[in-house]
């Protein structure tokens, strides 16, 4: 550790100073912004292996913001925001964000997720051999990372192609959350089971009628289920 760059954006000087303060404690290196625009600006300069971003600010909010930036870089992103709803959540979630966290926070947990958001950016390794699976009109070339429904290629969120490539490889077998959040999001993510419920919500809105393939076990988990 000690070279990975981090970008705090806030309108609070107090939040910035304190985050700024730990992470080089933790020896990132740091750079700040004060709002969305300015993040923009300084990510279109520089290159950061994380942004840590508040959502409420003035001029632009962090989501356009995160939007922009996304357009030319892509940079993991672990959004902050005073509002924990559902909606939020799934808003930043099908923007590509990483990870979510509500304030008021303690630092030592937002070390933690950004911590464990670089290391699952960083250690992500190819597959070595081809994988193609197919399912009615529902087609997946996982090592390529592409989706099909009946001929036409659709774009996931990264973590909604992680759930359906991971449960459609492991078809029949029921995942409870607790395994799914250790398989796709690492064993040091700090999130709950909801995070799982809310990416399972997306997943089968994106593969419409195809939706029918991830099976809810009430009480236990999901799994990849072709009739």
């Amino acid at each position: 550790m000690g070279k990975e760059k981090i970008l705090i954006v806030d309108d609070e000087e107090a939040i910035r100073l304190g985050i700024r303060e730990f992470a080089e404690f933790e020896g990132y290196q740091v750079a700040e912004a004060r709002d969305g625009i300015e993040a923009v600006r300084i990510c279109g300069q520089e290159d950061f292996d994380l942004i840590i971003m508040d959502i409420m600010m003035p001029k632009i909010d962090g989501f356009t913001a995160y939007k922009e930036i996304k357009k030319k870089k892509d940079i993991p992103v672990l959004m902050l925001s005073a509002r924990g709803e559902e909606y939020d959540k799934l808003y930043g979630f099908e923007l590509g964000i990483d990870d979510y966290v509500v304030k008021p926070f303690s630092l030592k947990e937002l070390m933690a997720r950004v911590k464990a958001v670089i290391r699952r950016r960083s250690g992500a390794s190819p597959r070595r051999e081809r994988t193609i699976l197919e399912y009615e009109g529902l087609w997946m070339d996982i090592t390529g990372r592409k989706v099909y429904i009946d001929e036409e290629r659709i774009t996931m969120t990264p973590k909604e192609y992680d759930l359906l490539f991971f449960l459609a490889e492991h078809e029949d077998i029921v995942f409870s959350r607790e395994e799914l959040l250790e398989k796709i999001w690492g064993f040091d993510f700090c999130g709950d089971g909801r995070t799982v419920d809310s990416h399972i919500k997306m997943l089968r809105r994106s593969l419409g009628e195809y939706r029918k393939f991830i099976v809810t076990h009430r009480g236990v988990g999901y799994k990849f289920e072709a009739e």
